[in-house]
C-alpha cells in the first residue's frame, strides 16, 4: 500500500507523537508498504528518506499553539497518490487538510486520537472554536479512529458520537532499542528519573507537583531528581528548584540522545510520570521505555498504562496532582529496594508482552488492509 502519514513534525523533532510516527512508518515499510511521511521543517533538517520512509518537509510561518502553519500542505497534498492518509491530533492544522484531501481523492482517512485540544488563554479560546466547528468534521471523516487507552471514551466529550469507528490499540514499545543495560552506580546513592519536553505545551505531565513532592521526601530519604528534557520553561523549572530548596537535589540533563536515554533508564531506581491532565495526557510512552529497560514506575492513573501497571504490580499508581499521596510512593520504593527491584521486573515482562512493539504495528495495519 501507498501509506501517507501527516504528522506535525517528525524525527528527529523529540516528542511523544513523533517518536510513534517513526515506530509506525519504519515498521511498516519493512513490511513492504510505501510510506512518506509530509511535515513542517522542525527541526530544519531538509527532506530525505529515514529508515525507509520518504521524508518531505514543508516550511511554517509560525505556530498555533503547538500547531506549525504549513502553506504548502494542500499543494502538497493534491499532488501525491497514495491508498490511505493516516493523519494525527492534537495538532490540526494538518489533520484537517489531511481530511479534505482524503475526501477530495476519496481515499481512506485514519486519525490517532492521543488526547483532546485545549489550552489557556487565547489559545484556549482557538481550541474551543476549533472543537465545536473543524473536529466535527474531522471525526466524521474518519474510517477508523485509533484510540490508546479504552478510559479515553469516558473522559473526553468529542468522541462519544463516533464509538462505531474508534479501535483501542495500546502503544508499543520498541525493546531493540529499549532494554535492561548494566551500568555503573553507586549502590548508595538513591535516583529517580524524569523526562519531558519542558515547555507550556507540557505542564501536565506534573513536574512541579513532583518537585512538591520530593521536598516532602528529602528530609527523610536522601535521593537525586534527574530531570531530562529541555525547552521554553527549562529556566523556569531550575528557578523554581532553587525556590523549593531542591537545588542540591536536582540535575537537569537537557537533551538527551537514545544512547544517554537507555543509561538514565538503566541509572535510576524508578522513572516517575505524575500526570495531571486526563484531557491532555494522550498515553505516556516514556513510562514504557522505562519499564522495557526493567525499571518500575510512579504514574498517575490517568496514564496510559496505569490499569496494567497496577494490575501486575509493576509500579505505584497515585492520584493526579496529589504530592502527598505521590510523596508516599516515592518513599515507599525509595525505602524498599527489593520490592522495587521485584517491580521492575514485573514492569519488564508487561512492557515485552503486552506492550510489545509489533502488537500496536499488527493492530493498525489489519485496520488499514480491513478499509
Amino acid at each position: 500500500m501507498r501509506i501517507l502519514q501527516t504528522p506535525p513534525r517528525f524525527f528527529p523533532y523529540v516528542g511523544g507523537v513523533e517518536q510513534v510516527v517513526l515506530y509506525l512508518s519504519r515498521e511498516l515499510a519493512k513490511r513492504g508498504h510505501s510510506v512518506e511521511v509530509v511535515c513542517a521543517n522542525e527541526p530544519a533538517v531538509g527532506n530525505g528518506i529515514i529508515e525507509g520512509i520518504t521524508v518531505k518537509r514543508l516550511a511554517y510561518c509560525g505556530k498555533i499553539g503547538n500547531t506549525n502553519i504549513t502553506f504548502s500542505l494542500p499543494y502538497e497534498l493534491k499532488r501525491r497518490d497514495f491508498d490511505l492518509i493516516h493523519t494525527h491530533l492534537p495538532t490540526p492544522w494538518s489533520a484537517d487538510w489531511s481530511a479534505i484531501f482524503s475526501r477530495i481523492k476519496n481515499k481512506p482517512l485514519f486519525l490517532s486520537y492521543y488526547n483532546d485540544i485545549s489550552g489557556s488563554g487565547v489559545n484556549k479560546i482557538i481550541a474551543n472554536f476549533y472543537n465545536a466547528t473543524a473536529l466535527k468534521f474531522l471525526l466524521k471523516r474518519a474510517h477508523r479512529i485509533f484510540i490508546n487507552q479504552e478510559n479515553y471514551l469516558n473522559t473526553s466529550p468529542f468522541l462519544k458520537s463516533f464509538k462505531d469507528k474508534i479501535i483501542v490499540v495500546p502503544l508499543g514499545v520498541d525493546t531493540a532499542k529499549f532494554h535492561p543495560a548494566n551500568v555503573n552506580k553507586n549502590n548508595n546513592e538513591k535516583i529517580i528519573f524524569f523526562l519531558s519536553i519542558l515547555d507550556r505545551f507540557h505542564t501536565y505531565k506534573g513536574l512541579d507537583c513532583l518537585f512538591s513532592a520530593l521536598k516532602n521526601v528529602i528530609p527523610t530519604t536522601p535521593v537525586k531528581l534527574y530531570i531530562g528534557g529541555f525547552g521554553q520553561l527549562s529556566d523556569f523549572y531550575k528557578n523554581l528548584a532553587k525556590e523549593t530548596g531542591l537545588e542540591n537535589n536536582v540535575i537537569f540533563l537537557g537533551r538527551l540522545s537514545d544512547e544517554e536515554l537507555l543509561y538514565y533508564y538503566s541509572l535510576c531506581n524508578f522513572f516517575v510520570l505524575p500526570s495531571v491532565s486526563s484531557t491532555q495526557e494522550g498515553f505516556g510512552l516514556v513510562a514504557l521505555e522505562a519499564m522495557a529497560c526493567c525499571r518500575p514506575v510512579v504514574i498517575s492513573d490517568i496514564v496510559g498504562v496505569a490499569d496494567s501497571v497496577r494490575k501486575e504490580n509493576a509500579g505505584i499508581v497515585v492520584k493526579p496532582n496529589d504530592s502527598q499521596e505521590l510523596s508516599q510512593a516515592l518513599k515507599h520504593l525509595l525505602l524498599n529496594e527489593k520490592e522495587c527491584e521485584q517491580m521492575g521486573k514485573n514492569a519488564y515482562r508487561l512492557a515485552s508482552a503486552k506492550y510489545a512493539l509489533h502488537n500496536y504495528i499488527d493492530a493498525v495495519e489489519k485496520e488499514y488492509l480491513t478499509i
